[in-house]
């Protein structure tokens, strides 16, 4: 089950929980940041000119989605993209399920952005951590694919396919039918405009929320307001320790997640702005594939 998204409380709690949060964010970038230039230093890694606006568009990202998260009123324009990331963490326990050897019943999303998934069977040892690692495993393979504006669009056909199953799981749903609709209809858009280059940094931008996801909510249900129904909370029963022993776990891994994302598209995609372009103009051309192939 994905904790809900609170409203929020009223005097210094709210003060609190702000405070931490804007900690959190920072110390996190910071950390990151630190980790992912010594292990670039450490392998050698070179950073292009177009690798370095990618970096930067990363760092933005981080900070304007910290200012949004936390800022009442305007929070809620990153509503939409928190259902998005709610239901990778919903699909994340769901295909830990079926992994597993479980039945998956249904997935559900809440207006006051949260979720369940409905299952029977399945190893709970694997499916109660699957969502928060799953959720911010698919952002830093989004973070990664971003990097590159054909493996945007590879990361998009394959998020359509984990789209289709979650929508399957979630017919009876319609805030998830909804989401998953307008998600796709995002993406699709996005793949017209400039060939792709929105579309890559609609990826991208999905990609650090999804990482952040895990890192920021383990913190609000775990240490701010210590919400006893989390996945934390019911694995620490089952399997012993404390729910806040394992939000950290799970968060750090999370990070590490992020920090593996960047690297690896640092390694993967040195391609050029002009490069990816020339690239992108034959992405599932059948003629030019064609062509190419008896040249």
């Amino acid at each position: 089950m994905a904790p809900t998204f609170g409203s929020g409380s009223a005097g210094s709690l709210v003060r609190r929980t702000l405070t931490s949060r804007a900690t959190l964010a920072a110390a996190g970038s910071e950390i990151a940041k630190r980790a992912t230039h010594h292990l670039i230093e450490k392998r050698g890694l070179s950073v292009n000119d177009t690798q370095k606006v990618t970096l930067g568009i990363v760092a933005a990202y981080v900070v304007g989605i910290a200012i949004l998260w936390n800022v009442p009123y305007i929070r809620w324009s990153l509503w939409p993209f928190k259902m998005l990331v709610i239901a990778f963490h919903e699909f994340s326990h769901a295909f830990a399920c079926i992994c597993t050897g479980g039945k998956v019943e249904r997935i559900e999303l809440d207006p006051r952005e949260g979720g369940v998934t409905h299952m029977r069977g399945g190893k709970s040892g694997v499916t109660l951590p699957a969502g928060y690692l799953g959720s911010s495993l698919i952002g830093a393979l989004l973070m990664m694919q971003g990097f590159n504006t054909n493996a945007s669009k590879v990361a998009s056909i394959v998020l359509g396919v984990c789209f289709l199953l979650t929508l399957w799981w979630g017919k009876r749903d319609w805030l998830t039918i909804v989401t998953i609709l307008l998600a796709v209809g995002l993406l699709v858009l996005c793949w017209l405009v400039a060939d792709g280059v929105a579309l890559r940094w609609v990826v991208l931008f999905i990609g650090v929320m999804s990482s952040l996801y895990s890192v920021w909510d383990i913190c609000d249900d775990l240490i701010l307001r210590k919400v006893n129904s989390s996945d934390a909370s019911v694995f620490a029963k089952r399997y012993g320790g404390s729910s806040q022993c394992w939000g950290i776990i799970w968060s750090i891994v999370s990070v590490l997640f992020m920090i593996g994302g960047i690297l690896a598209g640092l390694a993967a995609y040195p391609q050029s702005f002009e490069e990816q372009k020339d690239d992108s103009d034959d992405f599932l051309d059948p003629g030019k594939m064609m062509l190419r192939a008896f040249l």
